[in-house]
Parts: structure tokens; sequence; C-alpha cells
């Protein structure tokens, strides 16, 4: 097997700049040319994973088949290239550490001091080294979290320098993405701060072979051989990932610029084939094109920040641009429905005109009472309606309330107190006390009813679907939720827990314990998110349910 290849993705100036969409497309760029690639993510955050922090702070946790608790960028990565990573593809400083700090506690290191250099970047290097292995991926795209000049970044850029020297230059490739702001006043294209991360970069050891500039607009010739000449770099290789309408539209504009050859030619690949685009450029042409719409309710309680719910933001698209159909989000705060104001009245008139409502996942009580006000709402007046994990649990403590008559019903995680904990703590976590990686985490197997709505949008009674929970529908309360109407569809494999959850006689309600929308793909949408949307369509036309 010839030498594994290496790219490595930085970015300048400022975060959220775009590296992992523009890591994404260039692994599909070189995947499109025949190429096996795998990507890793590396988050410098003394976080072990991502599990424990709050949505606001790094946007939504993604969790892997394996069960990983990971950042964002890495569905970003699965959805572009259509991948199934593991944990392993995300790497942080508190993984890295730990494991030193473990070996040195068992006298691995026979004595010796134990420093950031050799032994922190050693840890880094064997863990990207082994993603390549495991995989065996012919090209691995690595991006680094952060932005250059952060101190927590400093032990994993010079991990990558020395990769360089070890991997040698044909094997190695660095990318640098960097802020290109333009001033509002003269509409002048500023490259100055981009040359200051570079020289930043520079500093350290690392000369960029590729740099990317990030702009609202393609650059300008004069900025680009400016970036050139300060970033010493022949212009060839300067590109721009300027504002597009959708991130699909990322690998098309960069590879038509030319960055897929240069890449090839600069690490000496032959092409195995003719990148053939038709399929994406088709799927982006439904998506920013769509001969239908409709408008969808998001209630959760995160909605401040789009990106704790992105995976199911993509999964919604995915399904709209299948159907020829633009997805219109509206998003309510679920706070804003527990006090009866003025403006929650207006968020009521805005659930009963849409065309569905989806009851978003999340933890603890915050805006629980919201959604389950949502919900009500939602299958009282026969709108469609999707419950994803809590929004599934918080359905169930809905329809124990308003149909069986147990009006103190809830779940142990709210109210621990509750005389009907309807939901209630999975029995093995009954003597969990730590938090990290503790949680039903990972593809799990469910067992669908036939002829149920689930079986209908699957089409297979056997499936596998993502699951991060604590807690599940009480096995006390399983006989009077099903007595009263209340349809268990989808059931683990050993029969303990209920996975999935409708109602037969509405337009379309349907609960999951599961996160289908982790597994959604632009070209192969999550069976759950194409039923969804495909009811809120045909409601919004005034046509029966396709389902019933």
């Amino acid at each position: 097997m010839p030498p594994r290849k290496y790219i490595f993705i930085t970015g300048g100036v400022l975060s959220s700049v775009g590296k992992g969409i523009v890591a994404s497309s260039i692994g599909l760029i070189l995947k499109k040319r025949g190429f096996d690639v795998t990507l890793v993510k590396i988050d410098p955050y003394i976080n072990v994973d991502a599990g424990t922090m709050n949505p606001y702070m790094h946007g939504e946790v993604f969790v892997t088949e394996d069960g990983g608790e990971t950042d964002l960028d890495l569905g970003h990565y699965e959805r572009f290239l259509d991948l199934y990573l593991s944990k392993e593809h995300n790497i942080t400083t508190g993984q890295v550490y730990l494991s030193v700090i473990m070996r040195e506690r068992r006298g691995d290191y026979l004595g010796k001091c134990v420093q950031i250099i050799p032994h922190i970047t050693d840890e880094i290097k064997r863990r990207i080294r082994n993603v390549g292995e495991h995989s065996s991926a012919e090209i691995v795209i690595v991006e680094i979290g952060g932005t250059v000049g952060d101190i927590e970044g400093l032990p994993f850029l010079e991990a990558i320098r020395q990769m360089r020297l070890e991997e040698g230059y044909d094997n190695t490739l660095f990318v640098h993405v960097a802020l290109v702001p333009i001033l509002s006043v003269t509409g002048e294209q500023k490259t100055k701060p981009l040359q200051h991360s570079v020289n930043e970069l520079r500093r350290i050891g690392i000369q960029p072979d590729i740099i990317i500039a990030r702009c609202d607009k393609p650059l300008e010739e004069e900025a680009k051989q400016k970036i050139a000449l300060f970033g010493n770099v022949p212009p060839s290789a300067v590109f721009t990932s300027y504002t597009v309408r959708t991130v699909y539209e990322v690998p098309l504009i960069l590879d038509k610029q030319g960055i897929g050859d240069y890449i090839c030619r600069r690490l000496h690949l032959k092409p195995k084939k003719t990148p053939d685009w038709t399929l994406w450029c088709g799927f982006v042409n439904s998506l920013l094109n769509p001969e239908y719409q409709v408008n969808v309710i998001m209630c959760g309680k995160y909605t401040k920040l789009k990106d704790s719910y992105i995976s199911i933001i993509e999964a919604l698209n995915h399904a709209g641009a299948k159907l020829k159909t633009k997805v219109n989000l509206i998003w309510i705060e679920a706070e804003l429905l527990e006090k009866e104001n003025k403006e929650k009245e207006k968020m009521v008139e805005k659930i009963k005109k849409s065309d569905g409502v989806l009851a978003l996942p999340g933890f603890g009580a915050r805006g629980a009472e919201g959604k389950i006000e949502a919900i009500r709402i939602a299958r009282e007046n026969n709108i469609p309606f999707l419950g994803i994990c809590f929004g599934m649990q918080l359905a169930v403590v809905e329809f124990a309330r308003n149909v069986i008559g147990l009006k103190k019903a809830n779940s142990t995680e709210i109210d621990p107190e509750t005389p009907h904990p309807v939901i209630d703590l999975l029995p093995e976590q009954l003597n969990v006390k730590e938090k990290g990686g503790t949680m039903r985490l990972g593809a799990q197997a469910s067992i669908l009813v036939k002829g149920s709505l689930a079986y209908k949008l699957y089409g297979e009674q056997v499936i596998f679907e993502r699951h991060r929970h604590r807690y599940e529908v009480n096995p006390s309360y399983w006989r009077i939720l099903q007595e009263k109407g209340l349809v268990f569809s989808g059931w683990s494999v050993d029969k303990r827990r209920v996975e999935f959850i409708e109602l037969p006689k509405h337009y379309f309600f349907l609960g999951t314990q599961a996160h289908p929308e982790y597994k959604s793909r632009p070209l192969k949408p999550s069976p759950v998110f194409l039923g969804f949307v495909k009811a809120c369509l045909y409601r919004s036309t005034g046509k029966p349910s396709p389902f019933n």
C-alpha cells in the first residue's frame, strides 16, 4: 500500500469560520475522484468528549454508531461523505491528557519527566495515525478546532508540524482557512487579518500549502494576489469559500476553482475516476428550487442557537429536497408556552396555522411544560407531529395527562415526586454516578410492528438507529397507555423498552426514542423525517394522510 496521505486543516482570525464544511467538502471532492477518505476532528477543550456540554457552549452533540458523544462537525463529515465514523474520530485535549496521565500513574514512562513534548504530542500523533490504520483510508483529513494562536491548540499544531517531518512533504498537506472581511463603507476585501493568522502559523513552524479565504464574495484578483504574496504560496493555491445559499454548494464551488486537481498534484495522487457531480447537483437544485413549501414548528429549549439542532435541520432539508419542498422552520422557545400572556397566544396561533410540529430533544425541566403544551395543540388539532427522544417522552406525558386523565403524570427527570411516573429512569442507570459517556448510547436495534406507521416508513421490521438517553416509558404504565389508544409500534429486541409510539387515528403522530436525524444523508433522507415532511406537505394541500 502506498504511503497514507494526511491533510491538516487549520483556522484563523476567528472560530466558526467554516473549517468543518471545508474539511467535509475536500473529503467529498477527493472521494469523487475515487479515493478512500476519512476525517478526524480535533477539539482543544479539556472535556473528554462533548457529552457533558450544554449545546449553547458548542452546538449539538453528535452521536456515532459506537456511542461516541462528539463534536457536531462529525455530523457534517458523515452527511457529506456518507460515512459511519467512530468515537476515535474526535480527539480532545481531555482524552490525550487523560491517557498520558494514566500511563504515568502506571509507571509506563519509567521515571521520566512527562512533558508536552514529546509525550503529549506523541499521543496526539498516535491517535491520528490509528484512525488511518483502523479505517484503512488512503487519505486522512484532520481538522484542528479553534483558531491559530489559541493557547490550548498549540500542542496539536506542534504535533502536526512534527508529522510533516515524519511522514514527508509529499504525504502531508496544510490547508489554512481564514476570514477575509469586507468593509461595509468601501466594499473592500481586507486581507490583513488573514495575513496575520498565516504569520502566526508560520511562527510556530507551519507553512500552509493552500489558503482558503472565507469571504462573503469570491476573492477579487488583487486580494488573491496579495494573499499569495504575503502567505508565501502561489496564486493557484489560493481559493475562496464564499457565502452560498446552502453548505452543500461548497464542494461544488471549491472543485470548480480547481482545489481537487491542485491537491492531487501536490500529493502526487492519480485520480481513479473523473468526478461525477450529477446526483449531488440534482440534490442541491431540488433544495434551492423547490416546487412546494411547508411551515414546521420547531419547539425546543435551545432555539437561540440553531446549531443545537443542526442534524435535525439537515434531516428536514434532505427530506424536503427529496419531495421538492422547502421546509420553513418556525422556532418557538418552549418556555414561551408556559406563561399565560399575549406572547403565548401568538405562539399558539402559529402552531395551529402550521403544517407540522416537531418536539425537539433535550434534557431537564426547563421548557418541558411548554413542549407538552405544543404537543397537546398538535394532537387536538390533528397537526402532523414528530417527537424526538425527549420529545417522544413528553408526548407520552401529554397523553397520560390529557387523554387518560392522570393530571400529575410526568417524567421523574422533571419531577422525581410525580405520583404517575409514566417516564422513568432506565433500570441500568439506577447506580450510575458519573455523567460522561454513561447514557444509553449509539446504534440500537428496534423491532417494528408490522402494519404500523413506523413500519410503513422504514419498509422493514428490524432497524438500527442511534440513541442518547437515560429515561424510558415506564413498563408499569404500558397497559393503560395502550388500552387508551397509544400504540407502541417499535420495541427493543428484548422487549424491555418502547422505541416508537404513534396514534393511528391521527393524521401523522409519531414519537421515537432514537435520534434518526444522525443517519440522514443528502441523497438518502431519514425515513422518519421523509414521512413527517410528506405528511406536512399533504396536509398543507388539503389531501388525506398518505399513511392512513
